[in-house]
């Protein structure tokens, strides 16, 4: 079990950490925990900022490697999906968080190229009507 170079993408931010990864299970310190995705191990649980997720059973979630990723994720209701092979993991948005964004109506906003290869940004069209056009080649 060496410390490696794991990559992590979380909130369409892309961080390189060091992490551990035994078998099925990535595990980081909680340094690097901190460093890479902002949550700080207290006793209570992880904190953010203002606020707090307790962890009720810590053994399942921080052990001798350090943090489990997937424990951690489980803890915030988040969904992760792991390549091992690549090693590189993604960190989801909450249902919760998804809901929330959802019941608001308002659209994420994104850049993507038109047609003559000009960036186009949705929010540069707030409160114009907007058609967008997508399709799929499979």
């Amino acid at each position: 079990m060496a410390n490696e170079t794991f990559t992590l993408i979380d909130d369409g931010r892309i961080c390189e950490t060091g992490a551990t990864v035994s078998g099925d299970r990535v595990y980081l310190t909680p340094a690097a925990l901190q460093a890479a995705l902002g949550w700080e191990l207290k006793p209570q649980g992880f904190c953010k900022d203002d606020r707090c997720v307790l962890v009720h059973d810590r053994a399942a979630v921080c052990n001798d490697p350090g943090v489990d990723l997937a424990g951690f994720a489980a803890v915030l209701s988040r969904p992760l999906a792991i390549d091992l092979e690549e090693r590189v993991a993604c960190l989801g948005t909450s249902a919760a968080d998804r809901s929330t964004q959802l019941a608001s109506l308002d659209a994420p906003d994104f850049t993507l190229p038109d047609l003559n290869g000009t960036m186009q940004a949705l929010s540069d069209y707030r409160g114009k009507k907007v058609l967008l056009v997508a399709y799929a080649s499979w």
